[in-house]
This record gives C-alpha cells, structure tokens and sequence, in this order.
C-alpha cells in the first residue's frame, strides 16, 4: 500500500470484489468498491464518517480549511464560502479563465517542448488567484508551485501507521514542508494583509469571507481563520484542475482521432475567436474528452473516512473506529461499468451511455455534504482552457519522456508532462 498504492487497491478490487477488509498496522482499513455502498457513505450516512488520516495530516499545512474541518464549524465555514461559488457568479469568473489561457497561448511558440504539468499549474495558480482573492501571483508561480510539491511529498507516506510518529521528529523532509508552509503563508498573509489595508468590497471570495464574520457580530475572521481558507481555496483550486489537464493533454496527443474531433467541433463553435461562458453548453465534445481523461486520471484519486460507529454495508459490519476508503481510480476502472477501462474513449460520456450507469460510478469531485464546492468552477475551466489552447496548438508527445503516476494527495505526473507544441 505505501509502496504502490494504486496497484494495491486495484488488485484488492479485483480479488475481493465491492468491499474488502486488510489492516495498516493495527488500523482496520476497507476498500469500499459499490456505488450504492459509496452513496450511503457519502450521501446517506455521511454523518458517521470522519474524514481520514490523509486530510488530518493536511491540516498542518491547511489549518482549519474546508477540506479538513468538520461538523458545524465546517458548515458553518461552507455556508460563508458558497455565494461566491453560485452558477451566476461562476460564469462571471469565465473571461478572467479565457484572458489567462489567452496569455500563455500567445507565449508559447512553434516547435518549442513545454512541461504540460508545469504550464497548466502556473496557469490555473494565477487564474484562482485572481479570481477568487483578486491577486496577482504570476511573478511568483514558480516558487509558490515549488513550495505546494514540497508540502505535498508529506502524502507519500500517509498509509503508513507510523505517520503520527513521523510528523513530529525534526527529518529534513519534516524541516522542508515546515519552509514550504512558511513560503505559502508568505503569499497568503500578504494577499489578506492588501485587502483589509484597502478595506473594500471586491465582490470575490475573500470579500466575502470577510464580510459574512462581520455581520454575525463576531468582531471579523481572524487572520488565522482567514488565512486556512485562502490556503485551502488557494491550493485545492488549482492543483486538482491542473492535474486534469495536464493528463488531458497527454491522451489527446495519443489518440489522433480524439485530437481531430476536438478541434474540429472547436472551429465550427468558435471560428478563430475566444471561447466564452456562453460557448460551454455547445462544447459538447471538447466536455466529453475532459470528462473521459478525469476518469482515466483522477485529480483525486481516493478518499478515506473514519467510521465513528459501526456500520453495515451489504452483508458485512464495519467495525467502529476502520478507516474506510473510497478510490475513485478503481471505481472509474471497474470492467463493469467501464469495459475495457484502461481504454481512453470519450464516447462513454454520451447521455445514452450516462444513463446507464450508477451515479456515483464516477465522482472525480466526490459527493454528498462535502462535495467539492468548486465543482462548478473547475469544469467550466477545464473546458474554457482546453478550448482556448486547442484551438491554436496541438500538442506532441517528446519521445522517451517517461510518463509516470505520482498518486500524492492528488495525481500528478510523476516526472511531468513534456510535449512538443505544433501550430494549427
């Protein structure tokens, strides 16, 4: 499991079917493989799970944020974030996505080999910063993405039992995440610093945060509240859409037939102008392909809870106190509801095809009360940069680069993404 986890998990699947037993050290631990069984976990009963120890270890870099709190104080924190999250203003948020990815496409040039993994980063960091906190983080992209690879290397080890123990002795590796946080906080402090110095209402996320404290007479968010919000929004808003576009180019460029789809259902919605909001409804094809590439590569890849009391799922108990996982790689990889799952086919995502399947046998963005409030967000970015890049460059794969999964608290490329660029 800490060696190879996808594989593990994969094999457990396939031996022991929708729900399997094994222990980390002495922690009980269930592979939960069912949409049904996934749905109670999440939807139905999701008040008798805890997050797992993966997110409790983010904490030391998230603090208090909407991915690690619980109960009231994450509702409560939910409540305050979900405005700037409603469809309306979503679609304001479309040109700031479509002038970013305008930029970077008009930097790139003929015949050059890019990192896809990096540019999509730097990208989607300075397209959530500015969306959402109003900041500009351009100059800095490179420094911040070096300090979330850091913080992220603390996941590499989060099956372990010994992980507790761990965190607490001063490694060098313990040392480097410790220097990360500080290089985030950096950002984060300053961004929140520039805002309460102006005192005005910008009508984004972080006004909002701070106006909602206001009005409940609670004398303002504190800086520290503030601050694992930000991080959180900051971090988890772009990481997990980078991810997917990054492996999103990498299947396009393996699969000619997709590519010459894609591009052709680009130039009969577009012509030769940016994409707007309004263009995603009739990128049918271009969400198809996003939609298949999050299957075959999940941002996120599993999700553990925490049963508070026992709990029954089909025929078994699963006893107080188990670590319960939910992998959306191996769900997405199951024969199925998948046939011939390690195929990259866009034409699973048709509405005949859809509805054929359970729901939750696909939940890149997970599901029930702690569904990703960014959900709406990301794949209308997803489909706004792939439009607007596609349109202008094809992208080549650079031979004898190897491709390699990195499955940290999200799936990266382990050694990038390089690509040669084309010009259409």
């Amino acid at each position: 499991m800490t060696r190879d986890p996808l594989r593990f998990l994969m094999k457990v699947a396939r031996d022991y079917g929708d729900i399997a037993h094994f222990k980390l050290g002495p922690q009980d631990t269930v592979l939960v493989n069912n949409p049904e069984y996934i749905s109670d976990i999440l939807v139905a009963h999701d008040w008798n799970f805890l997050k797992g120890r993966g997110l409790k270890r983010a904490r030391r870099v998230l603090g208090r944020g909407l991915l690690t709190s619980e109960g009231n104080f994450h509702r409560r924190q939910r409540r305050l974030a979900q405005p700037a999250f409603h469809k309306q203003r979503i679609a304001g948020y479309a040109n700031t996505m479509v002038q970013y990815a305008a930029r970077l496409r008009d930097r790139w040039r003929d015949g050059d080999t890019v990192d896809m993994a990096q540019e999509m980063m730097r990208l989607t960091l300075a397209i959530v910063a500015k969306t959402l906190f109003d900041a500009d983080v351009e100059a800095e992209a490179a420094e911040i993405g070096q300090a979330l690879t850091e913080v992220l290397k603390m996941f590499e080890t989060f099956s372990s039992p010994l992980t507790d123990i761990l965190d607490k002795l001063p490694t060098p590796a313990n040392r480097r995440i410790q220097r990360a946080r500080e290089r985030l906080d950096q950002t984060i402090y300053r961004i929140i610093e520039e805002r309460r110095a102006s005192g005005e209402d910008r009508g984004d996320l972080l006004s909002m945060l701070l106006l909602a404290q206001d009005e409940e007479g609670s004398g303002g968010m504190s800086d520290e509240q503030l601050r694992d919000e930000v991080m959180t929004l900051f971090l988890a808003g772009h990481e997990t859409t980078a991810n997917a576009l990054a492996w999103t180019w990498y299947l396009i460029s393996h699969h000619p037939d997709v590519e010459a789809r894609l591009h052709a259902e680009l130039e009969s919605v577009l012509g030769n102008r940016l994409p707007s909001v309004d263009d995603v409804p009739n990128l049918h094809y271009t969400e198809m392909v996003f939609t298949e590439s999050m299957r075959c590569y999940p941002p996120v890849w599993v999700m553990g809870r925490r049963s508070l009391g026992s709990y029954k799922v089909g025929d078994y108990t699963i006893p107080a106190g188990s670590i319960v996982l939910l992998s959306q790689y191996v769900m997405h990889h199951n024969e199925r509801y998948y046939p011939e799952p390690f195929k990259f086919d866009p034409e699973r995502w048709t509405p005949e095809a859809r509805s054929e399947r359970p729901r939750l046998s696909y939940f890149p963005f997970g599901s029930g009360p702690r569904l990703c409030i960014g959900e709406q967000f990301a794949w209308m970015e997803g489909i706004l940069i792939i439009a607007t890049l596609a349109r202008r460059w094809r992208m080549r794969p650079v031979s004898g680069h190897p491709i390699q999964m990195q499955p940290l608290i999200t799936l990266r490329p382990k050694h990038g993404i390089k690509m040669k660029l084309e010009r259409n």
